[in-house]
């Protein structure tokens, strides 16, 4: 039996709800992933998103998989065939910048959860309408970033999201702060110049800060 939207989101809902930030992660070299998912599962940010973006993607996924206390999803989805590949990796939940019937129908199929992507209320609807009540807000600051998410939430108060997408430390505040806000997407806990040089330790404190946003 396949999984259903409904399904899907009561998964990615729990998972957005462990930490307040989803780091989104493009990783170009497999020997960095364990260290960093281990890095970031320390400072207190288990779950973790590796976007389909480079070649090294899958291997990194599939590296990162065996990390105890992490849960390691696939980005960037945008095909039935990149479903099933992230799946094959190792990939526990998927997320997309935006979503068609081919691609919800593919994750439903494999028993992925997918976080969907919608950048409008017509987006969003349709997705509710479908079964899907956690959603990625994509791109989060060009769509309008927490002003449209406080719009949104008195018309769709059923919906959640996690905005991704222009999301740092200038503006988190602002988006973690509002009641349809779960959780944000973000990369700044991972500076490129800290992965390539392997400052783990670094990443795990910036990852801790990230950890204890919006609990004060």
């Amino acid at each position: 039996m396949n999984m259903t939207p409904s399904q899907a989101s009561h998964r990615t809902r729990a998972l957005c709800g462990l930490a307040p930030v989803i780091p989104v992660l493009v990783v170009h070299d497999p020997a960095h992933a364990k260290p960093l998912a281990e890095a970031l599962v320390k400072g207190g940010l288990p779950v973790l998103e590796v976007t389909l973006r480079t070649p090294a993607a899958l291997e990194v996924i599939g590296e990162m998989s065996s990390v105890a206390g992490g849960t390691v999803g696939a980005g960037t989805l945008l095909t039935p065939e990149d479903v099933h590949r992230a799946k094959d990796a190792g990939a526990q939940f998927g997320v997309s910048p935006g979503s068609t019937d081919t691609l919800l129908s593919a994750t439903e199929e494999a028993d992925l959860p997918l976080l969907p992507g919608a950048a409008s209320a017509s987006e969003a609807m349709c997705l509710a309408e479908r079964g899907y009540d956690m959603l990625k807000l994509f791109p989060a600051e060009a769509s309008g970033g927490a002003a449209m998410l406080r719009a949104l939430a008195a018309p769709l108060p059923h919906i959640s999201f996690c905005p991704t997408g222009g999301v740092g430390p200038s503006n988190v505040g602002s988006y973690l702060s509002l009641p349809n806000t779960i959780c944000v997407g973000g990369s700044w806990v991972t500076p490129d110049r800290l992965v390539q040089s392997g400052n783990w330790d670094e990443i795990e404190k910036l990852a801790r800060a990230a950890s204890q946003l919006g609990r004060d």
